[in-house]
């Protein structure tokens, strides 16, 4: 190797709530030539970093431009809302975006959701980001609705959740951009859809040999043709030995000498 080439390396973005440490040891299980790095990026800049080419792939929250980039979900994840633990909303087990009507409910700027009409009363201002709005829940200042994942990485003692069960979801998907699906992207697809390793790597020498072995039988096959119309034609030179024998036996033996009149 020159020195001008570089160590091949895989650049995996992920936002706040994925999780793809199984897919990571996956990953470096099969493929420990290539190194993997993870890029942690928030939800509201995923896009601009697949497109920058500052990743190869990411981990990132539907919905994604599908003009630009493929898209595989993955997963979708239930949505909670973030009270503090001494709040009325803990007695329920799940509540209603009804029951959150007269509730403060605070709307980061990273808001992972597009509300059409955000619930609640709006608060008087938005927080910066989720883990802010976090905060000012357990300042007991108003409510947060989050996937649970994100309620779980900001997870603090004087908080819990609970299911809103007619809130909007959030799905998580694997993204990248169209145009640039290199063999070491196709290799984290078939790791994170379970492939085994022989399907996932060797893909296009494997897709040879396959198509090879399909054409090998009818490839013999033809050239058995000839082999076969050999064999048969052994049977007009039958017939002929038959004709022969039948011309040179039972005719003469009809033909036998005249009897002389007496």
């Amino acid at each position: 190797m020159t020195g001008s080439e570089e160590t091949p390396s895989f650049r995996l973005a992920y936002v706040p709530g994925a999780t793809p440490a199984k897919w990571v040891r996956i990953w470096n299980e099969r493929r420990p030539d290539v190194p993997l790095t993870l890029v942690q990026v928030p939800s509201t800049e995923a896009a601009d970093v697949l497109r920058a080419g500052d990743a190869d792939a990411g981990l990132v929250r539907l919905p994604v431009d599908r003009t630009f980039f493929s898209a595989i979900p993955l997963y979708t994840e239930t949505t909670v809302v973030v009270v503090p633990k001494d709040h009325l909303i803990t007695a329920a087990d799940e509540v209603t975006l009804a029951d959150l009507a007269d509730e403060v409910l605070f709307h980061p700027l990273d808001d992972v959701f597009d509300w059409d009409s955000p619930p609640g009363e709006p608060a008087f201002e938005r927080p910066a980001t989720t883990e802010d709005a976090v905060e000012l829940v357990a300042a007991g200042v108003g409510l947060l609705i989050v996937p649970q994942s994100l309620a779980r990485l900001h997870h603090r003692r004087d908080v819990t959740y609970r299911p809103v069960v007619d809130a909007p979801q959030s799905s998580v998907a694997l993204s990248w951009p169209e145009e640039a699906t290199t063999d070491l992207v196709e290799d984290f697809i078939g790791i994170v859809r379970g492939r085994t390793v022989n399907s996932t790597r060797g893909r296009t020498t494997a897709k040879a040999e396959a198509d090879q072995k399909r054409k090998r039988p009818e490839q013999a096959g033809t050239r058995q043709k000839p082999a076969a119309a050999k064999s048969t034609g052994g049977k007009p030179a039958s017939r002929s030995a038959r004709g022969r024998t039948g011309s040179g036996g039972a005719k003469p033996a009809k033909r036998g000498k005249p009897r002389r009149r007496s």
